[in-house]
């Protein structure tokens, strides 16, 4: 890392302010970003003083960690350049950038093939003094064709294995543990499979509503925006085979053979495997929220989901037979995310054993990330009678040791480690998946469901006989 070069294309941007720099100042922070050279590029015709202040102010504002002094040096560190995304207003970012150099694409989705063009042509791809990486954030296309275009658009100057297509789940603590616990425990690798594992939930519920993205979201939509990028990632992650080792490529080959092996989406089908909804108003806590075609920015006729949920059926010899349900959505009634995995009942050998759950395992997002076991256990007392318990494990033991998603793949990136960014082949996949149920909601209208609510009605009828969907809203002594 040291000595090399990070380039944030779109530097006064959202995301930038939000979250990149904040994690880049905590990199510095920690010791782990001295030597990097910052260079922030964008259209304002700023002076790099004018930058400085402007980062300043963002980490004032969303860096958690935020100390005044360190702040202060780290942004006197930056530089900046004015300019366009073509190739001649490249030049003076030619001539200033030497060596090893990442570029991060911090840009509008319709820009990201544009700059990435623009780079090449500069000469800013390829480099005989070091290597050269593009970020690219997500969405990668909003539908097959033209994900398929942007990769050729971005492949006639950059090579594939120079390509980070970055989604933020893969950096997360528990994202990372899921492959950890399930490949390095003896002990879990003989049940994770059809014969023990009755289904899995993947679930992100969002209390928030569109917020500050209204033209981007009434373009996305939950499908989008959600399902087709970080549950997918998640599924995957929980459906691979063992990797024979601890390599980018095999871990990618890994995800990619699990999205060919899920059952097509058909005219027949999508109506029985797939839910939509858009939310109307309704309360979230004590605060009455409008609905989403009320929203800044929404049409008041506007047909885009913000509820959707999928049922996989993966055709392989390890998970046929077991539902994957994944589902996320805005104004629900909670922001409890993680992966559940529910394993099969026990015969009824003890006293009260037909009123108790099912073992599950629970790798737990938000709002924080653990690993929690419900298992079966006698009451305390003189009769032998089951209850369950819940063993509960927390990640976070040292704050100054943990990551955030964007601190951990920023390092990846720096060091060239891919094994947390998409290969191409993985996003292909999942828009063959998606599209054909994209197709199928162009007609008709997702279904109302009231703010602060469980969600829409029709996600039930994706379940299999005996399987409910885990409450988004608990309770006290209800299960994780």
């Amino acid at each position: 890392m040291p000595g090399a070069n990070l380039v944030i294309l779109g530097a006064t941007g959202d995301l930038t302010q939000r979250l990149l720099m904040p994690a880049l100042y905590r990199l510095y922070r920690l010791g782990y970003a001295r030597g990097l050279r910052i260079t922030g590029y964008s259209i304002e015709g700023w002076s790099r003083e004018r930058f400085r202040n402007h980062i300043h102010k963002a980490l004032r504002a969303f860096a958690p960690d935020y100390q005044a002094a360190q702040a202060r040096r780290f942004a006197a560190g930056l530089d900046y350049i004015s300019g366009g995304l073509d190739a001649k207003q490249m030049a003076p970012l030619a001539q200033r950038i030497q060596g090893s150099a990442l570029f991060y694409l911090a840009l509008p989705p319709p820009l990201f093939g544009t700059a990435a063009v623009a780079l090449g042509e500069a000469g800013l791809a390829k480099t005989a003094r070091g290597w050269r990486r593009l970020v690219v954030e997500k969405p990668f296309g909003t539908d097959l064709a033209s994900a398929e275009a942007l990769r050729k658009q971005i492949h006639s100057q950059w090579a594939e294995d120079n390509v980070l297509r970055i989604d933020h789940f893969l950096g997360k603590e528990t994202t990372q543990n899921l492959m950890v616990f399930r490949f390095a425990n003896r002990f879990l690798e003989p049940l994770w499979n059809s014969a023990h594992v009755s289904q899995v939930q993947i679930n992100c519920p969002e209390m928030l509503g569109v917020e500050h993205r209204a033209a981007y979201y009434d373009h996305a939509g939950a499908l989008r925006d959600m399902l087709q990028n970080h549950l997918m990632q998640l599924f995957c992650l929980t459906a691979m085979e063992p990797p024979a080792s601890w390599d980018a490529e095999v871990l990618r080959d890994h995800k990619v053979e699990v999205l060919r092996a899920v059952v097509p989406f058909t005219a027949r089908n999508v109506r029985r495997y797939t839910a939509r909804g858009q939310y109307v108003a309704g309360r979230i806590g004590r605060k009455r929220v409008p609905a989403y075609r009320r929203e800044p920015g929404i049409p008041a006729n506007s047909h885009t989901e913000t509820f959707a949920a999928l049922r996989f059926e993966v055709n392989n010899w390890r998970w046929r037979g077991v539902p994957f349900y994944l589902r996320s959505g805005k104004r629900m009634a909670s922001n409890r995310w993680g992966i559940a995995v529910e394993f099969k009942q026990v015969p009824d050998v003890l006293p009260g054993a037909q009123t108790i759950a099912n073992n599950w395992m629970v790798f737990r997002l938000k709002p924080q990330e653990s690993l929690n076991l419900v298992a079966t256990a006698k009451v305390p007392g003189a009769k032998l009678e089951a209850h369950n318990v819940v063993l509960t494990a927390p990640y976070a033991r040292d704050p100054d040791k943990e990551f955030s998603a964007y601190e951990q793949l920023l390092m990846d990136a720096l060091e060239g480690d891919r094994s947390h960014f998409l290969r191409f082949d993985e996003v292909e996949w999942a828009w063959r998946l998606l599209d054909p149920v994209l197709r199928a909601w162009r007609h008709g209208e997702p279904e109302p469901y009231a703010s602060g609510s469980e969600g829409p009605a029709s996600q039930n009828r994706l379940l299999a006989p005996g399987h409910r969907w885990r409450p988004v809203k608990v309770s006290a002594g209800d299960l994780p």
